[in-house]
């Protein structure tokens, strides 16, 4: 088929008239001599329609079968970007190593599996969110990206308690895990984060750990912690002279908060 046979078909298969399918990008009667074979399309209006109709544009050119993937990678594109990851894996489940779009189904698999990860570890299915893990980890694309890396590990950290990737994590991404691990109840795991992280004199690093000092009791070294960002700890150094019996200090703090 000519281009514009092939545009008018797809134009018809999508169920959109002349009129709709021009929008304001061209005129009608300029479409009307593009589907008849009198005019050709510049390749700003070519991606126009490719983009109207959810073709590639090597549909329009006769170059689909460049591919066997074509159809599978369309899906599995459209359910991404509509935010069905379920059916983005699916459809990638039939895709075999072409040379052509290698890389993108790659990402888009590791993408998915981080998602759906995420998911199914929220509902509890353990199992399944470290299948999705070790399937994003076994992608080959060269778009995966230490974040993504990172992302992955953060997650299977939490479908593998006793895993340590500790040293592949950063200061922030440290502090984001032993806050949850706080507010989970774990203070000996938050603690341990704490202690890996490379800088050590932040106010927020200070603040979390004197929080886990004095959850396990131990006022002393809170109020040497909560001390080092005093401006934002008033209250918690109160409750931590009035527990170790240093009332003039207490008095001290609760003024200073009024």
């Amino acid at each position: 088929m000519e281009l514009g046979q092939l545009l008018k078909q797809a134009r018809l298969d999508a169920g959109l008239s002349q009129r709709q399918l021009c929008g304001d990008h061209i005129t009608r009667n300029m479409l009307s001599q593009i589907e008849n074979g009198s005019a050709k399309p510049s390749m700003e209006t070519l991606r126009y329609f490719a983009t109207q109709l959810g073709k590639p544009i090597s549909f329009f050119l006769e170059e689909e079968a460049a591919s066997p993937n074509q159809s599978q990678i369309q899906i599995a594109r459209n359910s991404w970007m509509q935010g069905d990851a379920s059916a983005a894996l699916q459809a990638l489940e039939a895709y075999t190593p072409d040379g052509i779009f290698d890389a993108e189904a790659g990402l888009l698999q590791a993408l998915c599996c981080l998602g759906l990860a995420k998911t199914a570890i929220a509902d509890g299915h353990i199992p399944y969110a470290r299948t999705l893990l070790e399937k994003a980890a076994d992608c080959q694309t060269p778009y995966y990206t230490p974040a993504l890396e990172r992302q992955r590990l953060l997650l299977l950290a939490q479908v593998e308690p006793g895993l340590n990737v500790v040293s592949q994590l950063t200061d922030d991404e440290l502090l984001l895990r032993a806050r949850d691990a706080f507010h989970a109840g774990d203070f000996d795991r938050c603690a341990g984060l704490l202690d890996s992280c490379t800088d050590q004199t932040a106010p927020g690093f200070h603040i979390l750990r004197g929080d886990v000092c004095f959850a396990q009791e131990n006022y002393a070294q809170a109020r040497a912690h909560y001390e080092h960002a005093e401006d934002r700890c008033l209250r918690k150094l109160e409750q931590c002279c009035e527990k170790l019996g240093d009332y003039k200090m207490a008095y001290y703090y609760a003024c200073k908060q009024r």
